[in-house]
């Protein structure tokens, strides 16, 4: 079993950024793919980010590739997902996600947060 808590979220303006954190429990951290889902009402839950366990390989989604950056801190047993150049298109839920298996995170993993919520104005 694993309880993942997202934290971060808010309001933010287009153009700038926000810190996501996600802190997991009930299982040893390193065993742990990481990733980030983002959901926006009416649309179907999607992919973000992904860091892999075993060497800290980094995934993303084209819509956000080279404004955000996934990260994970062992001994907090947090991973992050830094945030910039924010547009209103990334309004949305985001949810962080755990599984021993990177393939798996990406195709929507099997632990998951409650989700923290990130609005981004015009």
């Amino acid at each position: 079993q694993v309880q993942l808590v997202e934290s971060g979220g808010g309001l933010v303006q287009a153009g700038g950024s926000l810190r996501l954190s996600c802190a997991a429990s009930g299982r040893t951290f390193s065993t742990l793919s990481m990733g980030w889902f983002r959901q926006a009402p009416g649309k179907e839950r999607e992919f973000v980010a992904a860091i892999r366990n075993t060497d800290g390989r980094t995934y993303y989604s084209d819509s956000v590739k080279g404004r955000f950056t996934i990260s994970r801190d062992n001994a907090k047993n947090t991973v992050y997902l830094q945030m910039n150049s924010l547009n209103p298109e990334d309004t949305a839920v985001y949810l962080c996600n755990a599984d021993p298996s990177i393939q798996r995170i990406i195709a929507g993993g099997r632990y998951w947060g409650q989700g923290t919520q990130v609005t981004v104005s015009s």
